[in-house]
C-alpha cells in the first residue's frame, strides 16, 4: 500500500507542481473535502476504512426506562464527530489534511485506538474497543485520483 501511495503522492505532485499556488490551496481543499464526505459516509455506516464494522455497543440494561418503552438502542455511534464542524479539512499550497482537531481529537484518538478512558468525570474506566475513525484505502486513492482530475478539468 504505501508503494501505491508513493506513486500516487509522485502522480499529483506533478500535477500539482503545474498549478499556481494560490489555485493550488483551492483545488488541495476541494479533493481534501471530497475525502472528508467519504469518511464522513463510512463513519455513518459504521464501518472501518479496512470494510469491517465496528464493534457493536456494550448491551446496557438501563436502556429501558418504563415498562414497554425502549430507548434509541441502535442510534449510530459518532453521530456528531462525522460533522463538518468536528471532522475538518485543512489545506494549503503544500498540503491539505482532514481529521479531528482540538479537544475532539482526543476522544476520536481513544475510539480509533480502543484506549480505555473514563466514560465520565470521576466515573469509572472503560477500555473501549477499536473503532477506527480515518483511514487510507485503496478507494480513497481512486477517489483522490477523480477528484483531482475532475477539478483540474473544470478550471
Amino acid at each position: 500500500m504505501s508503494d501505491d501511495l508513493q506513486r500516487l503522492e509522485e502522480w499529483a505532485g506533478a500535477l500539482m507542481a503545474q498549478v499556481q499556488p494560490g489555485r493550488r490551496r483551492i483545488l488541495a481543499r476541494k479533493v481534501a473535502e471530497d475525502l472528508r464526505r467519504a469518511h464522513a459516509r463510512m463513519i455513518a455506516q459504521q464501518v472501518a476504512p479496512d470494510g469491517t464494522p465496528y464493534a457493536a455497543r456494550k448491551n446496557r440494561k438501563e436502556l429501558r426506562s418504563k415498562a414497554g418503552r425502549i430507548k434509541r438502542q441502535k442510534a449510530a455511534m459518532f453521530n456528531k464527530l462525522r460533522t463538518n464542524t468536528f471532522l475538518k479539512v485543512q489545506a494549503d499550497a503544500d498540503q491539505a489534511s482532514v481529521g479531528f482537531f482540538g479537544k475532539v481529537a482526543r476522544l476520536a484518538h481513544v475510539h480509533h485506538e480502543g484506549l480505555p478512558d473514563r466514560v465520565a468525570p470521576r466515573g469509572p474506566s472503560y477500555k473501549y474497543p477499536a473503532r477506527p475513525l480515518l483511514g487510507f484505502n485503496t478507494a480513497d486513492e481512486t477517489l483522490l485520483r477523480e477528484s483531482l482530475l475532475r477539478h483540474l478539468e473544470s478550471r
